[in-house]
């Protein structure tokens, strides 16, 4: 390399490294509360601002950052040559900048989405990890629940006419969000060591939010009871097709991932039923009588505690992949969560500097459900199920993997801030075949673990279907409940919840099906080359943060 292309070189690093660090920074002071997610503790006081000036000013900053992403492309095209890890954070922040605009321009979700306006979370992240003292923590819950009646006063000003599932769906949030500002700020101030000071600057701001929030709930649950002028929960195929392709970064197209994933029910349905017969029986009988094995909501968080100490050292004797020991923590689902997914791998914020766990989060059932309904969900999520739920959520899934991801030091924070939510749960839906493939026992008989994969990998699969169908096709509640607990073999309690998450949430639920196949396909193709282990190839894919798949193929 010439001295003066290495120069333009340099110079085109240090002019992405400063437009990386502004935008990061423009992103925080927006979106304080996804700063604090992120691990970004500058803003932790403060809520994002809730009107139609705030996402004008935003969408004319998004314009200003892609003109500038523009321009450094060029000046790369034109021989200031960018670093093959570089080039990967430029495609990631144009894309980036491209789903914010699709988002506020198209989209428009602050219009419709009452989820999003919910600031139960921001405060729920200051209290739950000790990044830094709990006073200082406290002063700034303060801080954000002083804006709380401005913040939901700004979202009902922007919210028109909203689906009836996010309705229902908000409004037992909410209740979540009121009982974790009474009940768990009640606990943090009766901490020992907690200064009076700190204490009133709360309890002067507390009432007023509760006051808020209870307003808010009220005014959707009148929006609910009047029964009329419901949004379609549908994004339409147009705008599904653009939300699929800027959410996946994946050379495959809306129409090309329901294609296959409809091809590959028809394959995993004859896995499953080969092990079956090998099991003494079809598909149906064998699941059932795993399903006999239950739990109950008094031992499911022990039993997923020892089933990650089991998988942890499957996979170090193994040697799968190579460990950490990050600290990591088994709790029950904050409420403020719960109706959407059965649990999930809440790990620190990929810019967190504090050494603090990682949640493994189980929702237990919540209130009001029947026993009926309570067992059916003990049903679908049994021992056996359980175990393949862990080695995606924890080991070695979404835990181990994100590990790996903040070991990861690049010249800019973009691959960590703007992480793809395709790659990490397609390395999580691959490593529960991966444990399966290697004979993990569970509770004894590894084929009770590899059936409970395969009933997991054709929910994967349907979850890409209904995400199309619903979204794009107008399948209906009955032809989605046919499909899931037909060729799903899923419990009736599961497939109403997952019809429900699929109007809640678009592309989302595609992540999962659309990483697994990107992430097999090139494991698959690197474990071909000769001499390779699987412990080297997994390392390989898993040192370069969580970029999307295509982008990580330039990079292997």
């Amino acid at each position: 390399m010439s001295a003066e292309s290495s120069t333009d070189g340099s110079s085109a690093e240090a002019s992405l490294a400063a437009l990386a660090t502004e935008y990061l920074d423009d992103l925080a002071e927006r979106h304080p509360d996804l700063a604090t997610d992120l691990g970004d503790h500058r803003y932790d006081n403060l809520l994002p601002e809730r009107s139609e000036a705030a996402v004008a000013a935003e969408r004319q900053a998004l314009d200003a950052f892609a003109a500038r992403i523009e321009a450094l492309t060029a000046s790369a095209g034109a021989g200031a040559s960018l670093d093959p890890e570089l080039a990967v954070d430029v495609a990631m922040l144009s894309e980036h900048v491209e789903r914010r605009v699709f988002e506020l321009d198209e989209l428009r979700e602050h219009t419709w989405d009452p989820l999003e306006a919910n600031p139960g979370r921001a405060v729920y992240d200051l209290l739950a990890r000790d990044f830094a003292p709990l006073p200082e923590r406290l002063a700034s819950v303060a801080g954000r629940l002083s804006q709380v009646p401005e913040f939901l006063s700004g979202a009902r000003g922007q919210l028109g006419a909203m689906p009836k599932v996010h309705l229902e769906t908000a409004i037992g949030q909410l209740d979540g969000s009121i009982a974790l500002v009474r009940d768990e700020v009640d606990a943090a101030l009766a901490t020992e060591g907690t200064p009076a000071s700190v204490r009133d600057e709360v309890e002067r701001v507390r009432p007023a939010a509760l006051e808020a929030l209870a307003e808010h709930r009220d005014w959707l649950k009148a929006k609910l009871a009047a029964g009329e002028d419901f949004a379609d929960p549908r994004i339409g195929p147009e705008r599904f097709a653009r939300k699929l392709s800027l959410t996946l970064s994946a050379a495959a197209d809306a129409d090309a991932v329901l294609a296959r994933a409809e091809a590959d029910l028809d394959v995993i349905t004859e896995e499953i039923t080969a092990l079956a017969a090998e099991m003494g029986g079809g598909p149906r009988e064998v699941l059932s009588r795993l399903a006999a094995d239950a739990l109950d909501g008094d031992t499911i968080l022990r039993f997923c505690g020892d089933a990650l100490e089991a998988q942890t050292a499957f996979v170090r004797d193994h040697d799968l992949v190579t460990l950490y020991d990050d600290p990591v923590e088994l709790i029950d689902m904050p409420e403020i969560d719960r109706g959407v997914a059965i649990a999930y791998c809440d790990s620190p914020g990929p810019l967190e500097t504090a050494p603090v766990p990682t949640f493994i989060a189980v929702s237990p059932t919540p209130e009001g459900w029947t026993p009926e309904r309570i067992a059916s969900f003990y049903r679908e999520y049994n021992r056996h199920m359980m175990h393949n739920l862990m080695a995606h959520e924890a080991m070695p899934g979404h835990y181990l993997q994100l590990q790996h991801a903040r070991r990861f030091g690049g010249v800019t924070q973009l691959r960590a801030a703007l992480r793809s939510g395709s790659f990490i749960e397609g390395w999580a839906a691959y490593t529960e075949g991966l444990m399966a493939a290697h004979g993990y026992p569970g509770e004894g008989d590894p084929r009770a673990v590899r059936m409970q994969m395969l009933k997991s990998r054709l929910r994967t699969t349907i979850n890409a279907i209904l995400d199309a169908r619903v979204h794009a096709h107008g399948m209906t509640e009955d032809e989605a409940m046919e499909l899931m607990t037909g060729r799903g073999f899923q419990e009736e309690g599961e497939a109403v919840g997952k019809w429900r998450r699929a109007l809640l949430t678009s592309a989302q639920l595609s992540t999962y099906y659309v990483g697994y196949t990107e992430i097999s396909d090139l494991t698959r193709e690197l474990l071909a080359a000769p001499g390779a282990t699987e412990r080297a190839v997994h390392d390989r894919i898993l040192a370069h943060g969580s970029p999307p798949v295509r982008l990580l193929r330039t990079l292997l």
